[in-house]
């Protein structure tokens, strides 16, 4: 007895593995939208294709006019960031120099006032005192430092450090009587507050009149 074997053939099949390619979905979405206006203006009379067209046009110029301010803004954001760090970075030794003109203007203050006859070498020394100050404070103010004389002015705490109130029949309350030291400024921030002498409430004079 023969054994008959039936041999069936099954189709063998061959599984392809496609890998997702990264897209841009921003600019899928774009090419989606011009095509979508593309088919639109391949449809209906000249007219409506053109009015498409031009809509499409003005939408885009408007996109772009909205991108280029974005970036105006930021370019000016950042000069503004880099003036800032430029002016202000020197602050710290700012300080240290205003201290230093501080310490000189003591030293001429301490002479004694000029006088007919006086010795020619305290004549000489003043001299030399007031002519190092002139050039220090020149130098100071070509580089964005400046001193306010704050006496007889209101006080403002924002610029002025006050170490003692005083009854004075010259100025009204909450002015400075006297300056012990000027305020000190870098450019438009304040660099070192003046220590002052105050009008306290019980003081009975007036306003000093501005200067024009």
């Amino acid at each position: 007895m023969t054994e008959q074997t039936s041999h069936t053939d099954m189709p063998q099949t061959d599984t392809t593995q496609h890998e997702a390619q990264p897209h841009n979905t921003a600019s899928q979405a774009e090419a989606h939208e011009a095509h979508a206006t593309e088919e639109q203006a391949g449809t209906g009379t000249a007219e409506e294709r053109i009015a498409a067209l031009e809509e499409k046009l003005a939408e885009m110029e408007d996109r772009w006019k909205r991108s280029e301010a974005d970036n105006q803004n930021l370019r000016a954001r950042h000069k503004r960031e880099i003036e800032d760090t430029r002016h202000y970075a020197v602050q710290k030794f700012a300080r240290d120099v205003v201290e230093a003109a501080e310490n000189l203007h003591r030293g001429l203050s301490a002479l004694p006032p000029h006088e007919e006859g006086e010795d020619a070498l305290i004549t000489r020394l003043r001299e030399g005192f007031e002519g190092t100050e002139r050039s220090f404070l020149s130098i100071l103010e070509r580089n964005g430092i400046t001193r306010l004389d704050p006496t007889h002015g209101p006080f403002d705490a924002n610029l002025h450090q006050a170490m003692q109130e005083q009854e004075v029949d010259h100025l009204p309350p909450n002015h400075v009587v006297q300056a012990w030291t000027p305020t000190w400024m870098l450019k438009d921030r304040l660099l070192k507050p003046a220590m002052v002498i105050v009008s306290n409430a019980s003081s009975t004079g007036q306003p000093p009149e501005k200067k024009d």
